[in-house]
C-alpha cells in the first residue's frame, strides 16, 4: 500500500512538473511537444508491459483486435480524444490557458460523478450531491456573470467523460487499448515532428535537447509510476489521490505568472468546497471498506 501511494505522489508530482516543464520547451509549438511526447511515451508503456509481466495479456488483446476489427474504429476514436487532450495539456502553459485547463482537470471529476448517474445510474452518497451541488453553483455563477467557462475547461471536464465511457462501453479499459491509442498517434507525432524546424528552435533556445531530455524522462516514469500505482492501490485510493494533480497543475500555473480572473473567484471557491466534499466521500468509503474486511477476517 505504501509503495503504491509513493508510486501515485509521484506520478502526480511529475504530470504537474511536465506542466511547468512546457514553459522551458519554448518557442516549441503545441503540435511540436505533443509529437514529441507521443514518440518518447511509447517504449516506456511497453518497458511498463515488460515490467508488469503482462506480454500474453497484451498479445492476447491484439488478437481480440484482429478477432472483432469493429473496435479498431472505436480505439481511433478514443485515441483522437486522448490525443487532444494530451496536446491541451501541453499547449496551455506557453497559451496563457494553464488556469483554465487546470480548472477543467479540477471539474473534470465531479462531471465523473455526475455522469456516472445519469448514464450508469449509480448511487450517489448525500456528500457526493453536495460536491455537485456547489460546482453546479459555481458553474451557474460564472455563466451568467462572468460569460461562461472557457473552452479549454469544457474541452477537459467533458472530453474525458466521453473518452472514459467509450472505453468502458467497449470493454477497452485497460493499458493494452491505450498503447494502441498511443500507436495510432505515432503517424501524426511524426508529422508534426518532421515539420518543426529545430535549427530556428536550436538558436532561440539552446539548451532545447537537454529539455527534450528531461521531458522524456518526466514523461515517461510519470506515467509508468502511475501504472504501477495502479496495479497496487484500491481504486478509491488511486483516485481520492489523483486530486493532488490538479493541484498541482494549479499551483504551477501561479508559478509561471498567470492570474485568476476576478470573475472565476466564485467558482474556483465553489470547486475547491466540491473537491474537498469528493476526498471527505473517498475517505468514508476507504474507511467503511476497511471495516467490512475486519468483520469479514
Amino acid at each position: 500500500m505504501q509503495l503504491g501511494i509513493i508510486y501515485s505522489l509521484s506520478a502526480s508530482a511529475l504530470f504537474g512538473g511536465m506542466y511547468y516543464l512546457a514553459t522551458l520547451l519554448r518557442p516549441l509549438s503545441g503540435e511540436s511537444l505533443f509529437g514529441i511526447r507521443m514518440v518518447v511515451t511509447l517504449p516506456f508503456l511497453f518497458f511498463a508491459i515488460f515490467v508488469l509481466k503482462k506480454q500474453h495479456e497484451f498479445f492476447a488483446f491484439a488478437k481480440r483486435l484482429k478477432q472483432q476489427p469493429h473496435l479498431i474504429l472505436v480505439i481511433l476514436i478514443t485515441s483522437a480524444i486522448v490525443g487532444s487532450q494530451m496536446w491541451l495539456f501541453l499547449w496551455a502553459p506557453n497559451s496563457g490557458k494553464a488556469l483554465e485547463v487546470s480548472m477543467g482537470y479540477l471539474l473534470m471529476p465531479i462531471v465523473m460523478v455526475a455522469f456516472g448517474r445519469l448514464v450508469y445510474k449509480e448511487s450517489l452518497s448525500r456528500v457526493k450531491w453536495l460536491a455537485i451541488i456547489f460546482a453546479t453553483l459555481g458553474v451557474l455563477n460564472s455563466v451568467i456573470f462572468a460569460g461562461g467557462i472557457s473552452w479549454e475547461g469544457v474541452f477537459v471536464f467533458v472530453g474525458y467523460p466521453v473518452y472514459f465511457h467509450i472505453r468502458r462501453t467497449f470493454q477497452l479499459s485497460n493499458i493494452y487499448s491505450f498503447i494502441f491509442e498511443i500507436i495510432f498517434l505515432i503517424p501524426i507525432s511524426l508529422y508534426f515532428i518532421w515539420n518543426t524546424d529545430m535549427d530556428f528552435i536550436y538558436a532561440q533556445n539552446p539548451n532545447i535537447y537537454y529539455f527534450i531530455a528531461i521531458l522524456s524522462v518526466v514523461s515517461g516514469t510519470a506515467l509508468l509510476s502511475y501504472t504501477l500505482a495502479s496495479t497496487i492501490l484500491p481504486f478509491n485510493m488511486l483516485g481520492l489521490l489523483g486530486y493532488l494533480e490538479p493541484t498541482f497543475m494549479m499551483i504551477i500555473s501561479f508559478l509561471i505568472g498567470e492570474r485568476l480572473d476576478p470573475n472565476s473567484y466564485f467558482l474556483m471557491m465553489c470547486l475547491v468546497i466540491a473537491v474537498f466534499f469528493l476526498i471527505l466521500d473517498g475517505i468514508f468509503s476507504i474507511r467503511k471498506q476497511r471495516k467490512k474486511m475486519i468483520t469479514e477476517n
